[in-house]
């Protein structure tokens, strides 16, 4: 059990040590281009699966209420959260529209579509990427994974943020830190002098 733990703390650093490598730049532009959004009375759309779609909940729970700062609330939805819409669009057309068809009723020029995915993989994130880039929206995305950029998802939005790990679970920690990392970003820049 010790060394299970020591491996796991040296592997959740590694990812996030890596991710800094490559994404640094990436992370900063994104939290621009939120601030952009919601500064524009535009609105973020975030929405994953399984974890990521906690993540997804949990960060629009951020933007809406508050996260460091005490603050006029920010315009976010977690598209993750319906189960009656989500459950009705499986049932009468397909479990990879469970998004994209939210997207379609919610999404504006003016906002920012933001998936998740560990994998990169992920249909129904995909399909929602790709009507929001249909709609003018802007996109964004978190991924996973040695090839994680370079997958179908990571070359289709504006904005891709990838984890360099073959560890899900250390994807995910790390998708968890971006995310609070954005929501810092963007309340330092929106509201920092307040």
């Amino acid at each position: 059990m010790e060394q299970t733990i020591s491996e796991a703390l040296i592997n959740s650093v590694m990812a996030k040590d890596a991710f800094v490598k490559e994404g640094r730049q990436h992370l900063i532009d994104l939290a621009c281009q939120m601030v952009i959004t919601l500064r524009q009375q535009g609105k973020i759309l975030i929405f994953g699966n399984g974890g990521s779609a906690a993540d997804a909940q949990h960060m629009a729970a951020e933007f809406v209420n508050r996260f460091l700062l005490n603050r006029r609330p920010l315009a976010a939805i977690s598209l993750s959260t319906d189960t009656s819409t989500i459950t009705a669009i499986g049932n009468d057309f397909s479990f990879d529209e469970i998004f994209s068809k939210q997207v379609q009723a919610l999404g504006k020029p003016e906002d920012l579509a933001l998936g998740i995915s560990t994998s990169g993989a992920s249909r129904n994130v995909i399909k929602a990427i790709e009507v929001a880039k249909d709609i003018g929206m802007r996109t964004a995305v978190l991924t996973g994974g040695l090839s994680g950029g370079s997958s179908e998802l990571g070359t289709l939005a504006d904005f891709t943020l990838n984890v360099p790990s073959a560890k899900t679970q250390h994807i995910q920690e790390v998708h968890l830190w971006i995310e609070h990392l954005l929501c810092e970003l963007v309340e330092e820049e929106m509201f920092g002098d307040n």
